[in-house]
């Protein structure tokens, strides 16, 4: 009865986190009015701020300066992946291409298995082969739809999973990830947005209206985060499993209701193939899930959790 009492908040924590990134084509659909680049380089900037901010309000600055140098080794990797990952969603927003970016987080999963095949000679089950292939079957479809492989999706995708590996292994909490990332990527970004300005490019103080939009990109980027963190927590990860497909369906609700993108049939089966590849992939985690509290005694800790918190910051 404790469990259960402590998951319902957890649930209702982890929807909206995911409901929340899910509204996230609105947002930065208004920063269409700035280049991809300097609105990556100002949430990298504005993050930090807050993050920053949290961290001294909860008495928790002093606990950066003890990172080694291995750590800050990954966080570099790690900042270099998610300023990619902004980067191309942005552009991809900002470009009329949701959808292929709500595909890119819907393949997101298969990819960081394929990672674990490629990377760390995983064994997978005889339902994770059938999901990847259906998977590869939905990118060879969706490449003749398009005309081209979908370059956006792919690199969402792959630029996340890269991300969500390196924060498997970085001991740091997602408060304290953030800001080593962000101390990581701050120099350039200032840079960048230094350069912006000099040039006579900047947007940022163009307006009240910019500025203001830019500056929200930090609270908006560490808000959901920090919900995703606290339902990480309570909720088993089977659970979070599920509720990560509530981000990609509602950007692709998006695309396709709000900003009225082209889904011809093709376009369809490709997602369909994706959805199928899902299902299996879902069922088979489950399934191996509920098997192995079946033969071992329960150790649902924080660790695991934890270490998926850090990696919950898609887009």
């Amino acid at each position: 009865m404790v469990r259960r009492s402590r998951s319902i908040p957890g649930v209702a924590f982890g929807a909206s986190a995911y409901f929340l990134w899910g509204l996230f084509p609105a947002f930065f659909g208004l920063l269409a009015f700035a280049s991809p680049g300097e609105v990556v380089a100002q949430r990298i900037i504005w993050t930090l701020v807050v993050v920053f901010a949290v961290l001294a309000v909860s008495g928790r600055i002093r606990e950066l300066r003890g990172i080694g140098a291995r750590v800050w080794r990954l966080a570099a990797v790690a900042s270099a992946a998610i300023a990619l990952n902004w980067g191309v969603y942005v552009y991809g927003v900002t470009s009329g291409h949701v959808v292929e970016c709500a595909l890119g987080y819907f393949i997101n999963p298969l990819v960081t298995v394929a990672f674990g095949v490629v990377l760390f000679r995983e064994r997978l089950t005889g339902a994770q082969w059938a999901a990847l292939g259906l998977g590869a079957a939905a990118v060879a479809v969706l490449t003749v739809d398009y005309g081209r492989p979908p370059i956006i999706a792919l690199a969402l995708a792959c630029s996340f999973a890269t991300y969500g590996l390196v924060k498997k292994v970085i001991p740091l909490d997602a408060l304290r990830g953030i800001a080593a990332e962000g101390v990581v990527a701050a120099p350039f970004a200032l840079a960048f947005a230094i350069a912006l300005a000099l040039a006579g490019h900047s947007e940022f103080a163009s307006g009240a209206a910019h500025t203001a939009l830019m500056v929200a990109t930090g609270p908006v980027t560490l808000v959901p985060l920090l919900l995703f963190a606290v339902a990480a927590q309570r909720v088993a990860l089977s659970t979070m499993g599920l509720l990560q497909y509530l981000t990609p369906a509602l950007q692709m609700a998006w695309g396709v209701a709000v900003a009225h993108e082209p889904m011809p049939a093709s376009r369809w089966a490709g997602f369909a193939l994706i959805w199928a590849a899902l299902a299996i992939f879902t069922a088979d985690a489950l399934l191996r899930a509920r098997r192995a509290r079946r033969t071992r005694p329960d150790t649902t800790g924080t660790g695991a959790h934890a270490n998926e918190a850090q990696s919950g910051m898609s887009t």
